[in-house]
């Protein structure tokens, strides 16, 4: 029965034969491989079936995108070191330094060339 308004697009996973778990990789091959068994040179060309694979694929990078950018968001508000507990450092117990009161220390220069 035909309620008036238009199908639901198909899932982009689904388009590209791919699993929703599939990477970056995975996926560009998948879009490459499906445009070059519908697109207009090849033997059978199935325009629909070019644009359903062009759309999913854009709509799976631009959620990879969206994932990646919020990734890199999130990494450069995070503290160095990656720690969420503040390091509290105590200048009066630092580790000693060289002692300079023996003066600068001389290196040997090695054998003459």
């Amino acid at each position: 029965m035909n309620t008036g308004q238009p199908p639901d697009p198909p899932e982009p996973y689904t388009v590209l034969g791919l699993t929703p778990g599939a990477t970056a990789a995975e996926i560009t091959a998948a879009y490459r491989r499906a445009v070059r068994d519908c697109h207009p040179d090849a033997p059978h060309p199935d325009r629909d079936r070019l644009a359903a694979v062009i759309a999913a694929y854009r709509h799976l990078r631009d959620q990879l995108a969206a994932r990646q950018s919020e990734h890199r968001r999130r990494a450069e508000t995070r503290p160095a070191g990656g720690h969420d507990i503040p390091v509290r450092v105590r200048l009066d117990t630092a580790p000693p330094g060289p002692d300079l009161r023996a003066g600068p220390v001389r290196h040997h220069p090695g054998p003459r060339r």
